[in-house]
């Protein structure tokens, strides 16, 4: 099987180009045209109009893999006509070109579709109301990818975070070696979910069920706020010897730490459908945790 892969380079793309490994010949692209290895690839620019439509009808791939996206949230505010060609006009260039070329397209969205005024885990059927620039356009993006008829796997997740790339864990561990004291949102709810757990999750559904096309949700079991997660983050790191001492976390409001994008507060996602139809459960978020903070052990050590 032919994947082109889009974004190699970011966090889920990276653990991706790992996971499809086995089941095909990948492309990889990335805007820099450069692996994180320093290994050349394709290089792709999702503001180039045009471009991504001319690559797929020249690969002609089975299967595309889109985990490019512009994700900083507060500053999506500041730039709405980039972020919407990146997470929606973009996107409805790949979803159109595999339609034209009868390529599956597997493409990731987001929690911040919902509003997060709820009190249960969100279901896909649920009503989307985003409440900011960066939901929108993600919304916008699996509105394109659906209207344009391809095969596809619409795959929302959430506070994805890893070993390398710009994420939660890894700021915290920065800023905790600097600080003694910190102060965490802790009424915000959601589920942390490693970017390896993502990949590998979307490669066996793949394989266990490649005809299969629709919208699932993909995060990590249970449930945190942001200050828990930190502060499970700083246990962790102390005990595998990564921080020689954990800050004090102190929780704090939302209303507290304002920013210029509005988060939602509640956006744990039900992975019910996901789990009944892949027969795929990804485990409860600490044992992730435990992963990521043991990978950064080692490199440490190595």
């Amino acid at each position: 099987m032919s994947i082109l892969l889009l974004g190699a380079d970011g966090q889920v793309g990276y653990e991706l180009h790992r996971a499809f490994a086995p089941l095909g010949a990948i492309e990889a692209c990335t805007i820099s045209g450069a692996l994180p290895d320093g290994s050349p690839c394709t290089r792709i620019d999702f503001t180039d109009i045009g471009s991504l439509a001319q690559l797929i009808a020249q690969r002609r791939p089975a299967l595309v893999l889109n985990a490019v996206a512009h994700t900083q949230v507060d500053r999506a505010e500041d730039e709405p006509d980039l972020t919407a060609r990146i997470n929606a006009q973009a996107v409805d260039e790949i979803a159109q070109a595999c339609a034209a070329h009868d390529a599956k397209l597997i493409h990731y969205s987001t929690d911040y579709v919902f509003g997060g005024d709820g009190n249960r885990p969100w279901r896909e059927d649920d009503a989307t109301a985003p409440l900011g620039v960066y939901g929108r356009t993600k919304l916008a993006g699996e509105e394109a990818v659906r209207a344009s008829g391809c095969r596809h796997l619409i795959l929302r997740t959430a506070w994805v975070y890893g070993a390398r790339g710009q994420n939660f864990l890894r700021t915290m561990l920065r800023v905790g070696r600097e600080r003694e004291e910190l102060r965490v949102v802790a009424d915000q709810i959601g589920s942390p979910t490693p970017a390896r757990w993502i990949a590998a999750a979307t490669a066996l559904a793949h394989a266990r069920k490649p005809e299969a096309s629709g919208t699932w949700h993909l995060v990590a079991d249970g449930q945190c706020s942001w200050h828990e997660f930190a502060g499970a983050i700083f246990d962790r790191a102390r005990a595998a010897k990564l921080i020689e001492r954990a800050p004090r976390v102190l929780p704090i409001a939302s209303a507290d730490y304002p920013t210029k994008a509005t988060r939602p507060g509640y956006s744990r996602l039900d992975t019910s459908r996901f789990a009944a139809d892949f027969d795929l459960r990804l485990p409860e978020w600490r044992e992730g945790l435990a992963q990521v903070i043991g990978e950064l052990a080692e490199a440490a050590r190595a």
